[in-house]
């Protein structure tokens, strides 16, 4: 990392599902400064929802432990290739207000649960931030394949192979905050969606087709401060 991390957290039984869409569909959400990253021509969409656990600030014993579930893309910025986060949502009202403040990320609070069952993981959740759109998720989602690491050039390795995101404030300005971790153990995996209310909530249309779905058990993530992609300075949040 170009700078010192500044949080130190575990991803951890993480739901990847995919759908591909037609870049203009993306280009229209984005700032001025990104465009669609795409693979064979196709831009993706992508609902995750994971348990994060103990985020804490770097070298701290103690950390927030909580489910999220966000949409996100995938984008050309001016620091290079990253994540676009459409919705970060959180159950736990101190790490959104946290992640909003520092971070400038769109995180909301919700609802949520996390479930093992014996077909895998049913993830439930339910937004309840003021002053935004509602949206819900149930699924359940269970590993079917192989553990391995996505191979370059691959297009699970385009999927999930990102080190850094990107995030616009209210005013437009747009910043780059780099995350470091190891490669991604994958497997194919299935998902069986009862609600899916992302799309909608963030004003795309509701997907009509199949997901490409992976699992994962997860990886060690550190992330390090924001920075203004035109290079001015951070101004204080």
């Amino acid at each position: 990392m170009n700078a010192p991390s500044l949080l130190e957290m575990r991803w951890a039984d993480v739901l990847f599902a995919h759908w591909s869409v037609e870049p203009a569909v993306v280009d229209a959400k984005l700032p001025d400064e990104l465009s669609a990253d795409t693979f064979d021509g196709e831009a993706y969409l992508g609902v995750v929802g994971f348990r994060m656990e103990s985020i804490r600030p770097r070298g701290s014993p103690l950390g927030l432990s909580f489910p999220e579930l966000n949409l996100r893309t995938y984008v050309d910025g001016p620091d290079g290739p990253g994540i676009y986060f459409f919705n970060l949502d959180a159950d736990d009202w101190l790490g959104v207000a946290v992640a909003r403040r520092l971070f400038r990320l769109p995180y909301y609070r919700a609802e949520m649960q996390v479930t093992e069952t014996a077909d895998g993981f049913r993830f439930r959740s339910g937004r309840t931030h003021p002053g935004v759109p509602m949206a819900g998720f149930d699924g359940t989602y269970r590993p079917t394949g192989t553990p391995g690491e996505p191979d370059p050039g691959s297009l699970e390795h385009f999927l999930t192979e990102r080190y850094r995101f990107y995030v616009a404030d209210d005013g437009g300005r747009v910043y780059a905050g780099p995350v470091e971790h190891p490669p991604w153990p994958l497997q194919s995996a299935t998902l069986e969606i009862r609600e899916n209310g992302l799309f909608t909530a963030n004003g795309f249309e509701a997907p009509e087709t199949d997901p490409l779905v992976h699992y994962s058990p997860g990886v060690d993530v550190e992330a390090s401060a924001l920075r203004p992609v035109d290079g001015s300075v951070l101004p204080l949040p």
